[in-house]
Order: structure tokens, then C-alpha cells, then sequence
């Protein structure tokens, strides 16, 4: 029982305060430092446990002749040819700094067989399975997005603009509002570069007496580019461009990414966070012992 026990306990506490250790302990950096590499040695012993596991699920559904068996027979398939091609470099071909050994060049190697697996093998099965999945997103945001209440009516409208402001239909919808661009287009051609150049510091947050225009600063300018900078200063800043270029869809959507978006992303972030400290506290202090088994 002690082995099994006590002896898991006693090494999952003591990694776990050694680990926290290294964030404040400057002292105990490298130990942490060799706590993750014995890290790398168990995840590659717990990978050729995952292995076997798959070994004898597969097979056992194959002898079985459970429904899907076919499917567990591929699943080996591919898994023995993967294995093997990688694990003996087969049709590696050598690298510039060992031309006459080619055990010496990556795995994933440009034109080589695991190279094929991965490019035309991995790659295109990962995409169908996001693809597929974006059905299932489709059908649960239609069940989602019923305006029930009010709460469901304020998602179901953030929803619509966000992905309205995403497509061309959205810019095209509210291109007659007004633009830095439109603004140029209705200045003197020779001055249109100028203007150009002022208006995006400006809705970059530079204040008008910082722009520089072709190495030229604002205060050195001459009368008409004073002049000119100043009134499109005083359009790109007015409230009433402001508020109508920030009513365009593009703009609405990235607003809503980046105020509201971004602020219930930290706040789940702050929440996951929490559960992992709570989690982790647990199982350094012995509280869950979940990872020994059942018997507890």
C-alpha cells in the first residue's frame, strides 16, 4: 500500500511545490529544469503505453468483429506504416552537413515518405474533420440563437454583426458612411498622398503636433501643409466622424472583438486559472487522488 500509495503521493507533492519553487526561488530553477526533463522521459513512456492501449482495443474490436471493425483496421494500418517510415527514416535522403548518412536528416523532411503522410495524409483528414464540425457549430448556434429573452436577443444581435462585418455584404452595406479614404478622394490630387499620410497617424493616436510627413514635422511645415494637416486633424478627430465611420459594420465588429469579446475571454481565462490552481493544491496536498486509481 505504501508503494502505491504514499510513494505517488509523496512524489507528486514534492514535484509540484519544486515546480511552483522555480517561479520564485531563483535558487531552485535548475531543479525544475530537471523535474521536466524527467517529464519528457515518462510522457514518452506513457506514449508507448497510449500505443499498446491502442494495440489491444483494435485488435480486440478486429477478433471481435465488433461493428466498425474495418475502421480499427485501418486505424493499425495506418499506425504500423507511420511507425515504421518514421521510426527507420525510410526514403530520407541526406542533408548538406552529412551527405553520406541520411539517419542524420528530420523526420519531417520536404519530398520524404512521412513527409507525404503528414502533407497529404494528416493535413487533409484534419481539415474535413473542422469542416464537418462546422455543420454541428451551424446547427447549435440556431438553437442558441433564438431571442427567448433579452439576454438571447443581445447574442443573437452581436452574433449578426459580427459575422455580417466579417463578409463583403457588411462593408457594402455601410460603405456610404464615411471613410479616411473618402475623405482623400475628396481633396486636390496633388495634396491626396499628404492628407493620406497625416489622416493614419492621426487614427493611430498620434496628436498633430507629432506627425511627421516625409521627414518633416509638423511645427516645420509650410502655411498650406499646416493648414491642411490641421482641418484633417480636425475631421479625422470630430465626434460626428467618429461616430458615424464607427457605426460601419467592419469597424462595429472589431469593436466588439476587442471591448466585450476580449473582456469575457480574460474573465473565462481568469476562471480556468483559478481551477487550475484549485486542482493543482489538490492534488499536491493529496486531496484528489484521482491519477492513483479507483481504490481511493
Amino acid at each position: 500500500m505504501i508503494a502505491k500509495r504514499t510513494i505517488p503521493l509523496f512524489i507528486a507533492a514534492l514535484v509540484g511545490v519544486l515546480m511552483i519553487a522555480t517561479y520564485f526561488v531563483p535558487y531552485t530553477e535548475q531543479w525544475g529544469a530537471d523535474a521536466m526533463e524527467m517529464f519528457i522521459i515518462l510522457a514518452a513512456a506513457a506514449m508507448v503505453l497510449g500505443a499498446g492501449n491502442l494495440l489491444l482495443l483494435n485488435l480486440s474490436k478486429i477478433s471481435n468483429r465488433q461493428p466498425g471493425w474495418g475502421y480499427a483496421g485501418i486505424t493499425l494500418t495506418a499506425f504500423f506504416v507511420t511507425l515504421i517510415i518514421g521510426l527507420f527514416k525510410i526514403g530520407a535522403m541526406p542533408t548538406p552537413s552529412a551527405p553520406d548518412n541520411a539517419w542524420t536528416a528530420p523526420v519531417v523532411q520536404d519530398g520524404s515518405p512521412f513527409w507525404w503522410i503528414y502533407k497529404y495524409g494528416l493535413v487533409p483528414l484534419t481539415a474535413t474533420m473542422f469542416a464537418m464540425l462546422a455543420f454541428y457549430i451551424a446547427s447549435a448556434a440556431f438553437r442558441a440563437f433564438r431571442a427567448k429573452n433579452v439576454e438571447a436577443t443581445l447574442l443573437l444581435g452581436t452574433a449578426f454583426v459580427v459575422l455580417l462585418g466579417q463578409v463583403y455584404a457588411g462593408v457594402w452595406l455601410t460603405d456610404f458612411l464615411p471613410t479616411l479614404e473618402s475623405y482623400v478622394a475628396t481633396i486636390p490630387a496633388a495634396s491626396q498622398d499628404f492628407v493620406l499620410a497625416v489622416g493614419m497617424q492621426i487614427k493611430a493616436g498620434v496628436p498633430i503636433s507629432d506627425v511627421v510627413v516625409g521627414g518633416v514635422a509638423y511645427a516645420d511645415m509650410g502655411i498650406e501643409h499646416h493648414a491642411l494637416a490641421l482641418e484633417t486633424s480636425n475631421y479625422i478627430g470630430g465626434w460626428w466622424y467618429q461616430l458615424l465611420n464607427g457605426l460601419r459594420l467592419e469597424n462595429l465588429t472589431q469593436v466588439i472583438l476587442d471591448v466585450p469579446q476580449k473582456a469575457g475571454n480574460r474573465a473565462i481565462m481568469i476562471g480556468i486559472a483559478l481551477g487550475i490552481v484549485s486542482t493543482s493544491l489538490k492534488v499536491i496536498l493529496g486531496v484528489d487522488r484521482s491519477y492513483l486509481g479507483s481504490a481511493d
